[in-house]
């Protein structure tokens, strides 16, 4: 018998029918070893050894491994082939090792680039061993992520009380957003004129022409820079004789892209389907791993993380038949085409994305796809397709014109296009991430030299230059990959992590920096500028890549990197706080004091009139406060406009009861409510609907009210048992649920819009890992982030409640705070306050934790001693542990004050699904 390890257990399930009974597939589901989020990982003084530790999730399915190896004759690791797939091979490989579950069996390493049956037959007849390489540059990219994280964010925390932990690409990528949000600051808007006649040629046509030139000089966009020079062109062309200079026709052709790579297929989804990135990976990893398509299941796509841009030669022949089949001989190129990447620091040379059979219609996969599955299979399949499709043959015209007006002679041009075969354009046409203006795009009637023309109308129009737009999630993309900064298998993580510790912010589909986003980006500028350079980014990625070439030393790389790094950190470990804050009050002024409208001190305190305003840090962050402080406590968030509720709203009606759907404040934050109590009969209360903390109250309209106000929704009907499967938002975040299985959305899937196929495929995995043993004090949480001392910090539901808990220390969560919206800088204060009590499992980490705060406390001498209320609601609480040792009487007071305290957040919509979401 042969054991085959991959990663997926529906990848596992459909390798098995392929193999046969001779082969045995089991699934790692990921990951199952990864460096433990404390202090001492990766040991720069040993060579930067590495301490693996077991992910207690993967324990029992290693053992699984184990024991079929035992009875194996050979073991065949198949994981996906890519460097995180040599790392998990290399991971399972070591742990059986050290279980000593390797006797005398063959050990193989195979992959395949997509799962079908003729591609995996192929892999396993073609083994090879282990890349070391790959694993190399595995650990070195590892490491070093491990020791930026490490080494910086306790530094921010010491430096920036309420800064989240900075990453080695995601600063990186944040720099990209804020420093457009400073170049938008500081945009100043140029008035500029435009001349556009509408003339018309002898036998009638009209067509549109431009002012470009006057008196022997050019004149581009920005040159009539005001109405009284518009207004001289104006009434000089309404008195011109226009005549026909010059017509030039030239041929022209426009080729297709090549097929998608990752970063590609993220950026068009982006733009034609709406779909975030991590969304988009989540839907293509499953067309990989396989749909069941009329009693067989296969993967109608190839992998999906590469830079690679050819694809097959089979492939290409599959798809030069289609083409003819589809749209005759005329569409296909006398050659097959071939395409080379031109992404900076392209990495190892997989495939392109492509559908795995080209003949397999998008059409005839309707019915066996869900929605988003459907349109993001179409968009690979018409991009493949395209790419072999015949170029598109065009005539670009431009004509010249003389307006003649006593001795001026002014100048005017038309430019058109003409599509003579459209070519690949009949299928696919590459979206863009900001629409212009487009002049060439039309298409201009017959004339010929020195024909006179009529005028029909003069447009003079006043434009102003506008500010660089925001970056879309495309376009952020693009550029990160452009600027060779991170890996396209990455990119997706990276923007989610920074949209979910509040660093940006999704609205309209532009990123926006937030506050606490240009706070970090402002400290790293300034202290660690190197570190979040573009160029320096890329060269260490140019590293990496060396480094899986085998033309480098991983330890090496590790050694330059870190002798510089932590040198930058010890020049600032003797900064205080109110310095760093100076420096930063000081750069991120036009953002913090914008000018105000009577034209005073921007910085003048608006409560006293007498301090002056300045940037402050507290326990939750930076804010701005007054110099008087404490005769003077005011405060504001750092932008004046940040922050603002604006107070209750009504966003519509619902169209079903005709009540007012509002937006209201609450205790607890804003909410969704339908109606008022008026409005509801024998003492029922309006219904109302958690907002998810991933959205922004400023973006709630009243289609997304009506959603969330609709939850929990149904999905469909379970397959196998006809039960229904509901989809909704619960206490720790969205979730799926068939009969007592609850199992959580991934980063990618959407409450509202997930579909059955993905449902009962979460639903399955979730069975798959066995059933829950989840007892009071070992609920894996909903994870927050990291502590900068104690690792990370998760937010549980306890026996006396929720609570929040890091490096052993569990800090109850006050009455005046609710679960669902805890941040991580909250949940650190509460966590501290507990250490500082006593309430750990070790004195180390007592002592870590009280260190960081006295730390925290001695640079920060400057600022408010603000009142807490929930600092003291917390301290009011006693501990679980002293809580469970009370009598009965005590515990029964206690859960009864429990269950008030969570009353209000009972009324929400998702109320009946709240307890179990977490499952």
């Amino acid at each position: 018998m042969n054991l085959v390890i991959v990663e997926s257990p529906a990848k596992a399930k459909t390798i098995n029918k392929y193999l046969g009974s001779s082969f045995e597939v089991l699934a790692s589901f990921g990951h199952v070893r990864d460096l433990p989020a404390k202090n001492g990982s990766v040991d720069p003084e040993a060579n930067f050894q590495m301490i693996w530790e077991v992910d207690p999730k993967a324990a029992s399915r290693l053992n699984d491994i184990a024991k079929a190896l035992k009875e194996a004759d050979k073991l065949i690791l198949a994981t996906d082939p890519d460097r995180e797939g040599e790392a998990i091979s290399w991971h399972v490989l070591e742990v059986m090792k050290q279980k000593r579950a390797l006797k005398d069996q063959k050990v193989e390493r195979v992959v395949f680039n997509a799962i079908t049956k003729q591609a995996v037959s192929e892999a396993m007849k073609n083994p090879r061993q282990i890349d070391g390489a790959l694993v190399d540059a595995y650990m070195a990219r590892r490491a070093l992520d491990y020791l930026v994280g490490f080494t910086l964010s306790p530094v921010l925390w010491r430096k920036l009380p309420g800064a989240r932990s900075a990453g080695r690409v995601q600063s990186v990528a944040l720099r990209l957003v804020c420093d457009r949000e400073q170049e938008i600051e500081r945009f100043v808007a140029q008035e500029y004129w435009s001349l556009v006649a509408t003339l018309a040629t002898p036998r009638g046509d009209t067509f549109e022409a431009r002012l470009t030139g006057a008196d022997g000089k050019k004149i581009q966009r920005l040159d009539i820079g005001s109405g009284a020079e518009a207004e001289d062109f104006k009434q000089a062309l309404q008195a011109a004789q226009f005549v026909v200079a010059s017509v030039e026709a030239k041929p022209a052709r426009r080729n297709p892209q090549a097929p998608f790579t990752t970063s590609t297929l993220q950026q068009e989804a982006s733009r034609k389907l709406g779909f975030a990135p991590a969304h988009t990976m989540r839907i293509a990893q499953r067309l990989y791993e396989g749909i069941d398509i009329g009693g067989e299941t296969t993967g109608l796509i190839t992998y999906m993380r590469t830079d690679g841009v050819q694809i097959d030669p089979s492939a290409i022949t599959q798809a030069r038949k289609v083409i003819g089949e589809d749209y005759g001989n005329a569409y296909v190129p006398d050659a097959p085409r071939q395409y080379q990447t031109k992404a900076k620091n392209a990495q190892e040379a997989h495939e392109a994305i492509r559908p795995t059979d080209l003949s397999r219609r998008p059409a005839s996969l309707r019915s066996r796809l869900d929605q988003d599955q459907y349109r993001l299979y179409e968009l690979i399949w018409i991009r493949t397709i395209a790419s072999q499709m015949e170029s598109a043959e065009l005539e670009r015209t431009t004509v010249d014109i003389e307006a003649k007006v006593g001795a001026r002679n002014l100048e005017l041009r038309a430019t058109g296009q003409v599509v003579k075969f459209d070519g690949f354009l009949a299928v696919y046409q590459e979206g863009r991430d900001d629409d212009g203006d487009d002049d060439e795009s039309r298409r201009l009637p017959a004339m010929s030299e020195g024909e006179a023309l009529q005028r029909r109308e003069l447009a003079v129009t006043q434009h102003f230059t506008e500010p660089p737009p925001r970056f879309s999630e495309a376009s952020l993309v693009k550029r990160m990959e452009e600027l060779g900064i991170g890996r396209p298998s990455t990119y997706a993580s990276i923007l989610q992590v920074l949209k979910d510790r509040g660093y940006v912010r999704l609205e309209k589909k532009r990123l926006h920096g937030e506050d606490k986003g240009r706070v970090v980006i402002a400290f790293l500028e300034n202290f660690f500028a190197r570190y979040v350079e573009y160029d320096f980014t890329a060269a260490l990625e140019e590293d990496l890549d060396r480094i899986s070439n085998n033309e480098i030393s991983w330890q090496q790389v590790l050694r330059d990197f870190w002798t510089d790094f932590t040198g930058a950190v010890e020049e600032i470990k003797d900064l205080r706080v109110s310095q760093v804050l100076d420096v930063l009050d000081q750069m991120l002024g036009p953002h913090i004091y914008t000018p105000r409208e009577d034209g005073g001190d921007p910085r003048q305190c608006p409560s006293c009139g007498e301090g002056r305003l300045n940037l402050k840090a507290g326990k939750f962050g930076a804010f701005v406060g007054c110099s008087n402080y404490p005769e003077c406590r005011y405060t504001r968030p750092l932008a004046a406009d940040s922050g603002a509720e604006g107070g209750d709203r009504v966003l519509g009606k619902d169209p079903d009861t005709d009540l007012d759907v509002a937006l209201k404040s609450g205790r607890f934050g804003p909410y969704i409510q339908l109606g008022e109590a008026k409005d509801y009969q024998d003492g029922e209360k309006p219904k109302r609907a958690g907002i998810p903390k991933s959205i922004s109250p400023a973006d709630i309209d009243l289609d997304l009210a009506l959603k969330l106000l609709s939850l929990p929704r149904e999905v469909g009907l379970h397959p196998e048992t006809g039960q229904p499967i509901k989809a909704g938002i619960g206490r720790f975040g969205p979730y799926v649920q068939h009969e007592k299985t609850y199992a959580s959305l991934e980063a990618g899937d959407e409450v509202f819009t997930i579909g059955l196929n993905r449902a009962v495929t979460l639903i399955a995995e979730k069975i798959a890992k066995g059933p829950s043993k989840r007892k009071f004090g070992s609920d894996p949480g909903k994870p927050l982030g990291d502590h900068p001392t104690l690792g990370a910090v998760a937010l549980k539901s306890g026996r006396y409640g929720a609570y929040v808990t890091a490096g052993g220390v569990n800090a109850t969560i006050p009455n005046d705070k609710t679960p669902d919206t805890i941040t991580l800088e909250e949940a650190i204060a509460l966590i501290n306050e507990r250490a500082a009590k006593g309430g750990t499992k070790g004195g180390a980490k007592k002592k870590a934790a009280t260190k960081s705060k006295a730390a925290d406390g001695a640079d920060g001498a400057d600022k408010p001693a603000k009142k807490a209320p929930a600092k003291k609601a917390a301290a009011k609480k006693a501990p679980a542990k002293k809580a469970a040792a009370k009598t009965a009487t005590t515990s029964k007071a206690r859960t009864a004050k429990t269950a008030a305290a969570a009353k209000p957040a009972k009324k929400a919509a998702v109320k009946k699904t709240a307890s179990k979401a977490s499952g």
